[in-house]
């Protein structure tokens, strides 16, 4: 998971659960918990791998833990983001602070799934905004995503981030695309 930043952003520690594929019960979990109104899935997945990364004190250095956002729109669509409950559980196996609403989405767009990284790179700049840097600055932030393709949507709510000063950024994700 780190090399797929590598070169991109400075990101201290990479991890996902799972791997997502075209087949498989993982692309059937993860399209249940976003599109049939399954938001248990998520917490399900998070107690699991909150347990994971807690036994492994891999991320023991977590101050807050951040999901990442669906813009206003989408969110009262779907009526809950589908990286929150998940995010919430790895948060609570850490002991550490949870944040929904420091990083936001600034427009609405349509879904990254059929674009490739560089097309996804292009629409990103500015695309998410942290609404108090200074409550951030001196932290190790987990940023949580459901599946990490690209890493394009991840590195653009890292450059939010790393506005804040002397912040640190990790990141886990449901799932990975290998």
């Amino acid at each position: 998971m780190d090399t797929i930043f590598y070169g991109r952003i400075d990101i201290k520690k990479a991890s996902a659960f799972l791997f997502y594929s075209d087949q498989g019960i993982v692309k059937n979990l993860i399209h249940f918990l976003k599109y049939k109104n399954q938001p248990q899935i998520g917490q399900f997945l998070g107690d699991w791998y909150g347990q994971v990364l807690k036994e492994s004190n891999a991320l023991d250095y977590i101050d807050i833990v951040i999901p990442v956002p669906l813009h206003k729109i989408k969110l009262k669509k779907r009526g809950y983001n589908q990286v929150s409950g998940f995010a919430k559980r790895i948060a609570d196996h850490l002991n550490a602070g949870y944040m929904e609403h420091i990083l936001v989405k600034t427009a609405n767009t349509r879904t990254q799934t059929k674009k490739n990284r560089f097309y996804r790179w292009r629409s990103m700049p500015d695309l998410y905004k942290v609404t108090n840097p200074d409550f951030l600055s001196n932290k190790n932030v987990l940023l949580i995503d459901d599946v990490i393709t690209t890493g394009a949507t991840i590195e653009a709510c890292a450059r939010a981030i790393k506005e804040a000063k002397d912040v640190t950024v990790s990141v886990a994700a449901m799932a990975v695309v290998p």
